[in-house]
């Protein structure tokens, strides 16, 4: 059965998922930001096939949001490295690890907390309104169109 390809859709929902929505491309993505960046080390940490994982870092470099660096001429190897583009998928990561600590590991614990550097302690995603800094929920937001010039702003 072929997937669906929610690339063209004319919504930002569905072409993220379009994009990394493939379980093992989240997976990689989480596992570059651990700070993973070769594929051997991919392959072990995540025991993903060889020829799966090769796919799916291709896509991920080919849609930007990792750069492939060679770090080695003899042999000839190469390793993976967060973009802008890549680093900006952070905060959706870091929110749906919070969700699943909550929500889909049962009676286990959680394996790992986001610790924030600066003060030590550990810390939660919070959705905050970017001008005034209040707490974001599904009855506080309305969507609307967003001004092109915005928009232009928001993709620097």
């Amino acid at each position: 059965m072929a997937r669906t390809d929610f690339t063209e859709r004319a919504c930002s929902v569905a072409r993220t998922l379009g994009l990394v929505g493939e379980q093992w491309s989240l997976l990689i993505m989480r596992d570059a930001f651990l700070g993973v960046r070769r594929f051997d080390d991919f392959q072990q940490h995540l025991g993903i096939a060889r020829n799966i994982l090769s796919d799916r870092l291709g896509k991920l470099v080919e849609h930007g949001l990792l750069n492939r660096v060679q770090y080695s001429e003899r042999p000839v190897r190469h390793e993976y490295r967060l973009t802008r583009k890549g680093i900006d998928l952070f905060p959706v990561l870091f929110a749906l690890q919070k969700w699943g600590d909550i929500w889909a590991m049962g009676d286990d614990e959680p394996l790992r907390s986001v610790v924030h550097d600066a003060c030590g302690k550990v810390t939660h995603p919070v959705p905050a309104c970017s001008h005034c800094g209040e707490t974001l929920t599904p009855f506080n937001v309305t969507a609307s169109p967003l001004p092109l010039d915005e928009l232009a702003a928001e993709r620097g």
